[in-house]
């Protein structure tokens, strides 16, 4: 028995020498690849092998862990955040830009997302907000055929004093797609609640909010109630009543209606006269906001469960991950 099995053992540390000699010339091949930015040729030259078996000894460092790969960029960090606030939340789609790039990069986000609806082969219905960085998004899309959706306003397209609400993303959204496109003809405040029923009850009005509550996706921006409170920078609201909702604890706005750091809506302002959002169980609801001043508003309406989805940049995904799921 033993003069037999030291012939087999002999077998075996050949075998593995030979293994280990292998795995030396895919790690040389690796390095001087990786490392040395040679090229195939240089490498099959310098180990005096084929440009084929070079190929090879590369892949084969890489199959056996020799090779471990980093991408060091901030793009790196995003992927890795939008993963984060995908499993906290239970986002169902969530987007983040590099802090650096600013109102820019969240604009690109929300134009690659609006694009890649738009561009769906099966008809759909986009019902879309309003805001800024809604409409920086619109300005970085491209020309679009897509006659087969259609794209419906969440929100009225007037102020108080009848001017025309400059913020309204409809509109320009039209000038850059074929899809059908429907306006909700209504102040974004109205003055009364009584006049608010009064343009709700039009039958234009009324298959528009239809068509908004049914949607299969809608994009909204946020509103927050800091010292530059959209509401009362585009004269919806006064600067009594902000504060007046800041001081019941108002974080944030959904197309008028304010919600607190828990996601609490606030006592509805019947004077709102925005569409009804689609249900989040059935429906993709993606909010879009960048900066500080709009960290609180997105906490509080990931916390609310009306959306399902987020668009924002670094520094703001940062910040409402280090933050308690509830505020307590």
């Amino acid at each position: 028995m033993t003069g037999k099995q030291a012939p087999q053992n002999a077998a075996e540390e050949g075998g593995m020498t030979r293994e280990n000699n292998r795995l030396d010339q895919a790690a040389r091949a690796a390095w001087m690849s990786w490392v040395g930015g040679m090229t195939q040729d240089e490498i099959a030259r310098e180990l005096g092998v084929s440009r084929q078996t070079a190929q090879r000894l590369a892949a084969q460092a890489m199959a056996a862990g020799i090779v471990k790969v980093r991408i060091d960029h901030p793009l790196t960090e995003c992927l890795e955040l939008a993963g984060r606030l995908r499993s906290r939340f239970g986002l169902r789609q969530a987007e983040v830009s590099p802090e650096e790039a600013g109102l820019s990069g969240v604009a690109m986000l929300t134009a690659e997302f609006i694009e890649s609806q738009l561009g769906r082969a099966e008809p759909i219905t986009l019902a879309i907000g309003t805001g800024r960085t809604l409409r920086a998004g619109v300005a970085q899309m491209r020309r679009m055929d897509c006659a087969q959706h259609r794209i419906v306003s969440l929100t009225g397209n007037i102020a108080q004093d009848g001017s025309a609400a400059y913020y309204n993303v409809l509109f320009a959204l039209s000038d850059l797609v074929t899809a059908h496109s429907y306006p909700l003809m209504v102040p974004v405040i109205a003055a009364t609640a009584e006049e608010r029923e009064a343009l709700h009850r039009q039958p234009g009005n009324r298959r528009v909010m239809d068509m908004a509550a049914n949607a299969d996706v809608a994009l909204i921006g946020l509103g927050d109630f800091g010292p530059r409170a959209p509401l009362q920078q585009d004269r919806f609201l006064t600067g009594a009543e902000v504060r007046a909702l800041a001081d019941q604890g108002a974080v944030g706005e959904i197309l008028g209606h304010a919600y607190d750091a828990r996601g609490q809506m606030l006592p509805r302002d019947e004077r709102v006269a925005s569409a009804p959002l689609p249900d989040p169980a059935r429906a993709l609801i993606v909010a879009a906001a960048r900066g500080p001043d709009k960290h609180a508003a997105l906490l509080g309406a990931l916390r609310s469960g009306l959306i399902n989805g987020a668009i924002c940049d670094a520094g703001t995904a940062r910040w409402v991950l280090d933050q308690p799921s509830r505020d307590d």
